[in-house]
């Protein structure tokens, strides 16, 4: 009788303590999970050992015991396993079928990159975006007590708009304590073209969330509610009316074991209601911005141009090996956001062979073949125009202007406040332009693109119109005065700087005016004034 119940009280104990590591580290139940293996033979060491503490009395027993060499066996062919898996599982036996993880389209540049207005142009990193978050939340003198901003600021297209997003969070378990029933009441978004930081107050607090305890943690919902589903790191992202939601990305292996990872689905949470829904990769909703993470892309993009010969190749001879450059930005085009990126050899020489974008909702790869700087050339010699202010420039966004592939960066101080706007060639990076504004930047730009001849392409995409005033108006962005403009006969505007083109201020409604301008969605910017 007192065996027996010893015996249900150790079982009682074994279940207990795996149900315990089961709901901390919370493994997929799938054999391509690393983590579910560990899992596994971490079970299996605990098993054998209460077993043997239970029916071995002493050491020299041990020695003997069927129980003992039954689990040393058992454990041993599940790590022979696991090792086996992963080595069948690696490029080095599989280097065509990783080469072929990602297909890669060529493209040329003008036709996919089109020029756009100073005012679409997200002047801000990720950095940059926290400290105008913990700015706007140390201003909230009713939640900065009790919560603080995440720090995830996932990059979306919000309303056509690059925006940054992140949610609030409890500033401690205590504060969780008190207020984990109402939830988080807000989350931020940041407009990366305009810097202007909003707090969004939501009727009914998020309740799902990574700053949660216990089954309202956003990782423990999902995992409970899918417990195959090996996830991918979650984003924090809002759909078109500003609902917000998690999208998690569902890893698949195409290779072995644990080979060839990539996206297969992806589950979507409501964070207010835990509400889910689960889709194939190819219907998830268009108004989703991140599925693929940028750091897998870029594996995908360096075993599709490392491994064309092989993998020993890779080792040896190197011949046709290309990689990715060490870091990356996104794009906002086509309502999607696009990981970009410079392609160079593996030489570990200081420029770009092209470079590449990857959409990070539908997998889709570009790559253009522009011969030029590597991107942190372009940074050194932006920084080299101001070496005298000591500014570090930021990771560069590829940019459109005049029709010639561009570098653009911001320079920032050692407070980490952006304080000048760089935009550098990227086939001749010795042609760098420095403004105070983005708009006064890229006139200069243009100016030195023409001066020095590097296209016509510049000078051609200048537009002429004359006509006489309308409507005049004065404005001030970023510290300088602008006129906006409009002639008879047209509905644009035209935007001129008043420390570009001082005559301006001559004009009135009613005089004839002539502008040579480029074009931008909204707003047309004048290059000459006569």
């Amino acid at each position: 009788m007192k065996k027996g119940i010893s015996k249900l009280f150790m079982l009682f104990v074994i279940l207990l303590l795996g149900f315990l590591y089961y709901y901390i580290t919370i493994p997929a139940i799938n054999i391509h999970s690393s983590g579910f293996w560990f899992f596994l033979i971490i079970a299996i060491v605990f098993i054998f050992a209460i077993l043997t503490a239970v029916r071995v009395k002493s050491f020299e027993e041990a020695r003997h015991s069927n129980i003992v060499k039954i689990g040393i066996t058992v454990i041993a062919v599940t790590v022979i396993i696991f090792i086996v898996g992963s080595i069948l599982s690696s490029p080095i036996v599989n280097a065509k079928k990783y080469q072929k993880l990602l297909t890669v389209e060529d493209r040329e540049f003008s036709d996919d990159i089109q020029e756009v207005s100073f005012n679409q142009i997200p002047i801000l990193d990720k950095d940059s975006a926290e400290l105008l978050g913990n700015r706007k939340m140390g201003s909230m003198v009713d939640m900065v007590s009790q919560f603080e901003v995440s720090s995830l600021y996932t990059q979306i297209n919000y309303q056509g708009v690059p925006t940054r997003v992140t949610p609030l969070a409890y500033a401690s378990p205590i504060k969780w304590l008190t207020n984990q029933k109402e939830g988080i009441p807000a989350y931020i978004t940041i407009n990366m073209t305009d810097q202007n930081v909003e707090l969004v107050k939501l009727d009914q607090g998020i309740k799902y969330s990574e700053s949660e305890y216990f089954n309202r943690n956003i990782y423990r919902h999902l995992r409970f509610q899918y417990p195959t589903y090996i996830f991918d790191s979650f984003n924090f992202e809002i759909d078109d009316s500003g609902v917000p939601y998690w999208v998690c990305p569902v890893k698949e292996y195409t290779i072995g074991l644990f080979g060839g990872e990539t996206i297969g689905r992806a589950v979507l949470c409501n964070a207010i209601t835990g509400e889910t829904a689960d889709y194939d990769i190819t219907e998830v909703p268009s108004w989703v911005d991140r599925v693929y993470s940028a750091e897998l892309l870029i594996d995908q993009y360096d075993y599709y141009g490392s491994l064309k010969h092989g993998y020993f190749n890779t080792l040896l001879s190197q011949k046709d090996c290309l990689k990715t450059t060490d870091g990356y930005n996104y794009i906002a085009m086509e309502d999607d956001v696009w990981v970009y990126t410079g392609i160079t050899s593996v030489s570990g020489d200081q420029s770009n062979v092209g470079f590449v974008l990857m959409n990070q909702r539908t997998h889709e790869t570009r790559f253009y073949h522009i011969e030029g700087a590597e991107e942190y050339s372009a940074m050194s010699s932006a920084e080299g125009q101001v070496q005298n202010l000591n500014y570090h420039a930021t990771f560069p966004l590829l940019l459109n202007i005049g029709n010639e592939p561009t570098y653009f960066l911001a320079l920032k101080d050692d407070a980490g406040l952006v304080k000048k706007y760089a935009m550098v060639n990227i086939r001749r990076y010795q042609i760098v332009a420095i403004g105070d504004s983005v708009i006064e930047c890229e006139r200069q730009y243009i100016s030195l693109l023409s001066s020095n001849g590097v296209t016509k392409a510049a000078s051609a995409s200048l537009q002429k119109i004359t006509g006489t005033i309308t409507k005049i108006a004065q404005a001030v962005v970023d510290g300088n005065t602008h006129y906006y403009i409009m002639l008879d006969g047209s509905n644009a505007i035209f935007d001129v700087a008043v420390t570009d083109y001082i005559s301006i201020v001559k004009f009135n409604q009613g005089d004839q005016i002539t502008f040579e301008y480029s074009e931008g969605s909204d707003v047309n910017t004048v290059y000459s004034l006569q």
